[in-house]
């Protein structure tokens, strides 16, 4: 985990080969948001990117570099404070060898809060 206690996994559920969801829980706590923004947190759009990568790298078994995003919309704000449970729905493609490919919604509560693609190097 790069940022050290940032985020717990409740748990990760496969659903199919490819599709995987996995709740975590903020703390909102992390020293990271009293910085961003004191008195009104807001999860850095790059911490949830990483989020993203670091439960790829779990349900794949293998580090990953990012290579590219694509159509990263971060549609709702996430206060740590009033919504620190995540949903994230992670869908994986491509030639898992040696690139994939993951499709991720996340949610909190019924909110879409993020939808974006990324492109990933096997390291």
């Amino acid at each position: 985990m790069l940022l050290k206690d940032f985020y717990t996994v409740e748990n990760i559920e496969k659903i199919s080969d490819e599709k995987y969801n996995a709740t975590v829980f903020l703390n909102k706590e992390h020293a990271i948001f009293k910085g961003h923004f004191p008195g009104n947190p807001v999860t850095p759009g790059v911490c949830m990117m990483q989020i993203i990568k670091e439960l790829s790298q779990e349900i794949l078994g293998s580090s990953l570099i990012l290579k590219s995003s694509s159509n990263v919309k971060f549609m709702a704000l996430i206060n740590p404070e009033i919504n620190p449970k995540l949903k994230l729905e992670l869908d994986f493609s491509g030639d898992v060898e040696t690139e994939v490919k993951v499709k991720n919604t996340t949610f909190f509560d019924e909110t879409v809060a993020i939808k974006l693609f990324n492109t990933y190097k096997k390291a």
